[in-house]
């Protein structure tokens, strides 16, 4: 039988606030599995945590760098082992999933859904070698959907990092486990996402990529621990409808790509800021000037991905939050995704960006959150303003929608 009472909560959810939620929570995950698979009792529970963007914005398409962190807001899965090649998973909210161990390949019918993504990891771990087995489990998230912190990503982590755990020893790599998750989310749910949600729920804390060779990405974990600085991370979820936004966030990336055709490449990574400026008339003409700004963009931003994991690698929070407050500046400058140009009346980010820039303290930093256009700011606020910065982003944008978050340091982890 389980012994809860033996789990350090603070050292997975990082504060004394968060920690006290979680033994009711997982005692209630407990009862809720009990309930769906027969009073059976669960063995082993496993978490995977969300993730935030911290630099890098936009740039991962480009096969440049990015800094990601997993944050202590996750999924957790109670777990038993089957006998039989059966896997049963009853996610909450989203109902019961069935699948045969010998029944794993791609369904067109599935597509954008839970059984999809589940089917797809399981047959990525599958091509990959590892041992796969049945099992039952009952998975609760309170990673919000729809807030830029990839719900998918962490939902695809637990199900390799239960597989892991199960029939594996927890050996298969972090690392292994994302990508199997974005061969999961790619050709199974049908998404063309990129590697970086994956990576950082499953490698944990602090990461950055270099995507320069998108297929055997280079990542890199930062040894720095937030919570032992005065600083935490608060995300807002600006209530911006994403509907009909599909063709702005297409044009990145395509205006991006343009401007590396144009110069002779397939993606931006090679590019230089001397290319660009060297023929800056050509590619006016050719592309248009929001177009230069944005590659004009990835080429700082990718570089600024890098100096801020070396500025936390250094101990340097200082030079940290300039870089952030810079990767911010230039998002909305220069890559030019903090609002839609359909309708400038509507500008929930800008006014989100506007009240943070007000409020907050020079030693402190705000930006623009994943895709922009509606969704999520990000803040890196002093401690002891916290309360303030979210009753004001709560009083303009509703109750709830500030959350104050910290960077945990596990990834995909068997719990107990």
């Amino acid at each position: 039988m389980l012994d809860l009472s033996s789990i350090n909560f603070k050292d997975i959810y990082c504060t004394d606030e968060a920690a006290v939620l979680q033994s009711d929570r997982y005692a209630n995950a407990v009862s809720a599995f009990k309930k769906a698979f027969e009073d059976k009792e669960p063995e082993a529970v496993f978490s995977a945590p969300g993730r935030t963007e911290v630099g890098g914005n936009h740039t991962d398409h480009q096969h440049g760098e990015v800094l990601a962190a997993s944050i202590n807001k996750d999924a957790i899965a109670m777990t038993a082992i089957r006998d039989d090649n059966k896997v049963n998973i009853l996610a909450e909210g989203f109902g019961m999933t069935n699948i045969e161990i010998s029944d794993l390949e791609l369904r067109e019918d599935e597509k954008g859904s839970t059984p999809a993504l589940i089917r797809g990891v399981l047959k990525g771990l599958k091509d990959n070698g590892y041992k796969l087995g049945g099992f039952d489990a009952y998975i609760t998230s309170d990673v919000l959907i729809g807030a830029g912190l990839s719900s998918s990503a962490a939902f695809e982590t637990l199900i390799g990092t239960i597989v892991s755990g199960l029939y594996n020893n927890m050996e298969i790599d972090p690392i292994a486990i994302a990508k199997i998750g974005q061969f999961a989310e790619n050709t199974y749910f049908g998404k063309p996402c990129g590697l970086m949600d994956q990576m950082a729920c499953s490698v944990g804390n602090l990461v950055h990529i270099d995507f320069e060779d998108p297929s055997n990405p280079v990542v890199d974990k930062v040894l720095f621990d937030f919570s032992k600085t005065d600083y935490v991370l608060c995300i807002t979820d600006t209530k911006g409808s994403h509907a009909d936004l599909t063709d702005e966030y297409a044009a990145v990336p395509s205006e991006m790509k343009k401007i590396a055709t144009l110069l002779g490449h397939d993606v931006l990574r090679p590019v230089t800021l001397d290319d660009i400026t060297g023929n800056i008339e050509m590619l006016r003409k050719e592309a248009g000037d929001r177009a230069v700004l944005r590659a004009i963009h990835f080429v700082n931003e990718t570089c600024r991905a890098k100096a801020e994991a070396e500025a936390l690698n250094s101990n340097d929070i200082d030079a940290f939050l300039k870089l952030v407050k810079q990767s911010g500046d230039s998002s909305f400058k220069y890559l030019q995704n903090v609002y839609s140009n359909k309708d400038v009346t509507v500008q929930n980010v800008s006014l989100a960006l506007a009240i943070s820039d007000s409020v907050l303290g020079s030693d402190e930093a705000s930006r623009v959150h994943g895709g922009g256009f509606a969704g999520t700011i990000q803040a890196f606020v002093k401690k002891e303003h916290a309360r303030m910065y979210q009753e004001t982003m709560d009083k303009v944008f509703g109750k709830g929608s500030c959350e104050i978050l910290s960077i945990r340091k596990y990834g995909g982890i068997k719990v107990v």
